[in-house]
């Protein structure tokens, strides 16, 4: 986003026109209405003085704000390389600030078991796209065929296993702290 597109996304939030803007600033409207189209640069007095006319600083208009991450591409999964013989497992969300989830995605080979992870806080989730799984909880066995989807909180022993000696089985594993 330009400076100008930002001046008129700070200005727009306010409801306010051009002409308000430029009485506040005590600055030409016609002037304001190049700033935002990015036909001319202000001075820094003069952006000073429009910020304050928005309500803004130069410090909050110059702060670095992130946008959003919405979507996460299958070129930025990252494998995950200490997982046990015949489970191949993939970070599909990536580099995300303050996430509050990690989504697996859990490919098992026959007669393959993930570690079993101790009890730690959260919840977890998970949905079969392939095969038959066998999720262990504290030593008792659930099985999910593909299309089932499993709830548990993780305060438990938990690990997941494929028990068909000749099919893979596939799942979507949502960790949520």
């Amino acid at each position: 986003m330009t400076y100008g597109e930002k001046l008129r996304k700070l200005r727009m939030a306010l409801d306010l026109t051009q002409e308000e803007v430029a009485i506040r600033a005590d600055l030409a409207r016609s002037f304001i209405s190049q700033v935002e189209t990015d036909k001319t640069s202000p001075t820094l007095d003069n952006l000073e003085r429009i910020l304050k006319a928005v309500g803004s600083t130069l410090q909050a208009f110059f702060s670095e704000e992130e946008e959003e991450k919405v979507i996460y591409r299958k070129s930025e999964e990252v494998p995950l390389y200490d997982q046990p013989v015949g489970v191949q497992t993939t970070l599909l969300m990536n580099e995300v600030e303050n996430k509050k989830i990690d989504a697996l995605l859990v490919t098992l080979k026959p007669g393959s078991k993930t570690d079993e992870e101790d009890y730690h806080s959260g919840d977890e989730f998970g949905y079969v796209l392939a095969g038959t799984i066998h999720l262990i909880l504290d030593g008792v066995d659930y099985q999910c065929e593909k299309g089932d989807s499993f709830y548990y909180r993780a305060d438990k022993k938990h690990s997941v296993m494929n028990q068909d000696p000749t099919v893979k089985a596939k799942f979507l594993w949502i960790k949520i702290d």
